[in-house]
């Protein structure tokens, strides 16, 4: 299943305003920069984690569906089923009602299990299309207070550690304050 991003957050976890604090910067003149690492910071702190932290709206592409009839929902943490779209033989998008499978909505491990087939799907390859949302909330206030601790230490250390590192300098791993605050929230795959 491949997991493909439709609608982005809306906003990051971490206002520009309390970037700034943290780094005790007053002027606008790297506003841009201090935008671009907020970014930056939650994009690394979700892969750290698997999890995504502000509301995502995403599309899981299928070639069939599985013969146990459960889906396992990749993302997290689970928020929505949104739309389910198979592709018949004529190449034309089906709706399926989203209420046709039952949802097991762990917000780490989401399921969805069919109890009847549902459409097959008639192209070889990409023929569904499960669309979901995901995330903890709407805004940062959502987000657990360690995972945005995270992200403003993380831009802190790129704040002041600009310029090209050597790769053999540890620039490739997260700084040890930032690996131990995320260390609790890791999405753990055991297949």
């Amino acid at each position: 299943m491949t997991p493909v991003l439709l609608v982005p957050p809306a906003v990051e976890p971490v206002a520009l305003a309390d970037a700034k604090s943290w780094l005790k910067v007053d002027s606008t003149d790297d506003d841009g920069l201090i935008t671009g690492l907020i970014t930056s910071a939650r994009m690394i702190i979700e892969q750290a984690t698997r999890r995504r932290l502000i509301t995502q709206g995403w599309r899981l592409i299928a070639d069939a569906w599985p013969q146990s009839g459960l889906v396992a929902v990749p993302l997290a943490p689970f928020a929505a089923l949104d739309a389910i779209t198979v592709f018949d033989a004529g190449n034309n998008p089906q709706a399926l009602a989203v209420t046709l499978p039952f949802i097991d909505a762990t917000p780490d491990a989401a399921r969805l299990s069919f109890t009847a087939a549902p459409l097959a799907p008639g192209p070889a390859i990409a023929g569904i299309y499960i669309d979901v949302s995901v995330g903890y909330g709407a805004t940062g206030a959502a987000v657990p207070q360690p995972l945005l601790q995270a992200i403003l230490m993380l831009i802190a250390h790129w704040y002041e550690n600009r310029g090209d590192v050597l790769a053999d300098s540890g620039a490739v791993r997260l700084p040890a304050s930032v690996a131990a605050l995320v260390a609790p929230f890791r999405a753990v795959r055991l297949t």
